[in-house]
């Protein structure tokens, strides 16, 4: 949901247009191999972290021969896209070369893939020749993207040991509105969409064959982590289940309407429509249950914490002494807990919405979202850390258990049983 990294940390949450949902069965993209006979699972180590990086991305090898892209994970979108020299109108600088396309592997207009992507955008994009399928992705921070749709080989490996290259639809992008041309430097090539929609890479991948349409990421408060696709990776059990709910803006990752509670006592506040964003670096809460949480932490601190302005973020304390992580200041702090349902709670403690910058300061990682006009509340990277999140689109539910993400998967994760 956020917009790629073109923006600084303040300030770069941004809505993509809503995607169409994935059909119950939808036509893969010309090319493509056939399905394999038993879809199995693929795990990719994550890098970056909350702060001071901002956010966190994954290598990714496309092409043939394929080459390494670092995409931002992305659940709040859908269409994967790598900045691109179809030539390059306007692209900004980052770390790999461009990505160089080649006519043969230009979706055209009457493709599926290109059918899906533009029902769901709004106004509706249309296409310039039927050579091509065109797209614009325009985020609500004023961003976007312009380019063409492409298909290429993206290289997996499995966990039944088997190397696949499945050719996965993505965004040509050579035209990216971000700051002047070549003024801004990025810290990926591009963005990896792990929406709900039919252009999403977990659809795809569903749709090949390749792997279950069942994805997940764990965060580490130590910075990194790891992304997967497929059913096998999920802990069978202790997991926290809710039915996706559809949201009033748009096709994304929600759990519903929530309770939100302070230290276990309820705050008042009208239930809160909640979105999963890996995409955003901070939560964000609307007007009314900010302003609450805001209340409820500012009246329980010591006086030993002065408020003090920080350029990391808008509200920050300082000790009597710098600080050298969360651990030092956290007996200073409650956890929220948001309530979804009657047996389904979200724990958020200190260490999922505070930070400590490089001043020493701490400061408050959940953000009003009424200053950049969000009518949803958006759980972020913060508060999503130290626990495996699990978006299951075949059973049209939302998990999430608690445990330590700094090492990829082997097996069923030990550590979350």
């Amino acid at each position: 949901m956020a917009a790629a990294r073109w923006a600084p940390i303040m300030g770069l949450l941004a809505l993509l247009l809503p995607l169409a949902p994935a059909p119950a069965r939808a036509a893969m993209p010309a090319g493509s191999p056939p399905p394999s006979p038993s879809p199995s699972s693929t795990v990719f180590q994550l890098h970056g972290d909350v702060y001071p990086t901002g956010h966190f991305y994954v290598t990714m090898n496309i092409g043939d021969p394929a080459k390494p892209y670092f995409l931002d994970v992305d659940t709040g979108s859908d269409l994967t896209w790598l900045q691109c020299d179809a030539p390059c109108q306007s692209c900004n600088k980052v770390p790999h070369p461009l990505y160089k396309p080649t006519k043969t592997k230009i979706v055209p207009c009457s493709d599926p893939l290109c059918t899906a992507l533009h029902n769901g955008q709004s106004p509706t994009k249309k296409c310039t020749s039927p050579q091509q399928c065109d797209y614009e992705i325009t985020y609500a921070d004023n961003l976007s993207s312009l380019g063409v749709l492409l298909t290429d080989s993206f290289s997996m490996t499995l966990r039944n040991s088997s190397n696949v290259r499945p050719s996965l639809g993505f965004g040509c992008g050579y035209d990216q509105q971000a700051g002047k041309n070549g003024s801004v430097e990025a810290m990926t090539d591009g963005l990896l969409g792990l929406g709900r929609g039919a252009v999403s890479l977990g659809s795809q991948l569903k749709q090949q064959g390749v792997t279950k349409n069942v994805l997940g990421h764990c965060l580490s408060t130590s910075g990194g982590g790891f992304l997967f696709f497929g059913e096998d990776i999920a802990p069978p059990s202790r997991t926290t289940w809710v039915p996706m709910a559809r949201t009033t803006s748009g096709n994304y990752y929600s759990p519903g309407s929530a309770a939100l509670y302070f230290d276990g006592r309820p705050l008042g506040v009208k239930l809160m429509e909640v979105v999963f964003d890996s995409g955003s670096t901070y939560t964000y809460f609307t007007s009314q249950p900010y302003q609450a949480t805001l209340s409820s932490i500012k009246g329980g601190l010591s006086r030993s914490l002065e408020q003090v302005s920080d350029p990391s973020l808008p509200l920050c304390w300082k000790g009597q002494r710098p600080f050298k992580s969360v651990s030092d200041v956290k007996k200073d702090f409650k956890s929220l807990q948001l309530s979804f349902g009657k047996n389904a709670v979200m724990e958020i403690p200190p260490e999922n919405y505070l930070i400590v910058t490089k001043n020493g300061n701490v400061c408050l990682g959940i953000l009003d979202g009424s200053a950049v006009k969000l009518s949803l509340n958006i759980i972020g990277d913060i508060t999503m850390q130290d626990q495996m999140v699990i978006y299951d689109n075949e059973r049209a539910q939302l998990g999430w258990i608690r445990g330590s993400c700094v090492r990829r998967p082997k097996s069923f994760m030990s550590s979350f049983l």
